[in-house]
């Protein structure tokens, strides 16, 4: 667990290590803002990508990429403890990608994406995803200042998730369930997970998809260009 995000903080009398923790979490607020400005600035629709190791990310976004590709300008901020391995398979597709590498840090930070973005052009994107670091824990505390928290649940992972990590579920628009095409192979009730993801977070936008297959995938194609094109409205 990583010293800045407060996950090793168990001890509510511990007065010091919270009142830090709650300094760098003001802090953040603060450049997540400042983040939210610059996309504003440069009419950027940003989205935080977020989920446990393993949860399909990767392949969800090379994919989503594969249909926003030749209708809109697409840049990526990929998140890591090490490698680019992620980031080579986005440059592949000829996408503007910047890879932050935290060692050890179990998750992406306001500060750091304010960082990522001056290494992109950010006059010429139209849609930024975030790919944050594999972790359901200490992403959700950390804003970004992105207009869209997304976070995976795939199949494998269970359907005990959103009741054992109820923040980051709290803290996201859309909850997509990954990897359906497995169901006929795991204990995993569908209408089960979804009422409880609404009992954390009653507005998410749920969508139940398979990466792989590309079964569902249409709605969250939609969903966000629907949500791109009324932000860009707004910004009229």
């Amino acid at each position: 667990m990583c010293k800045e995000c407060g996950c090793g903080v168990t001890n509510d009398s511990d007065k010091k290590a919270l009142e830090v923790f709650e300094d760098i979490l003001k802090y953040n607020k603060f450049q997540a803002r400042h983040n939210r400005e610059h996309f504003e600035e440069y009419k950027v629709y940003a989205i935080n990508l977020m989920s446990a190791p393993g949860s399909g990310k990767t392949t969800l976004l090379e994919k989503t990429l594969d249909f926003l590709k030749d209708k809109y300008r697409i840049g990526v901020i990929e998140g890591d403890l090490e490698t680019e391995k992620d980031a080579e398979r986005i440059r592949q597709k000829g996408i503007p990608v910047y890879q932050i590498t935290t060692g050890s840090a179990c998750h992406l930070d306001a500060s750091l994406i304010h960082k990522a973005m001056h290494h992109l052009p950010l006059d010429k994107i139209d849609f930024l995803f975030v790919e944050n670091i594999g972790n359901l824990v200490c992403p959700a505390n950390y804003e970004l200042g992105t207009h869209l928290n997304v976070t995976l649940l795939s199949v494998p992972e269970g359907e005990d998730k959103p009741e054992k990590y109820p923040l980051i579920f709290k803290v996201s628009d859309v909850v997509i369930i990954n990897k359906i095409d497995l169901l006929p192979y795991f204990d995993f009730n569908l209408d089960k997970v979804k009422e409880d993801i609404k009992k954390i977070r009653p507005d998410a936008y749920i969508i139940a998809l398979s990466a792989k297959t590309g079964e569902g995938l249409d709605n969250w194609i939609s969903f966000i260009e629907n949500k791109f094109n009324e932000y860009r409205k707004k910004l009229a």
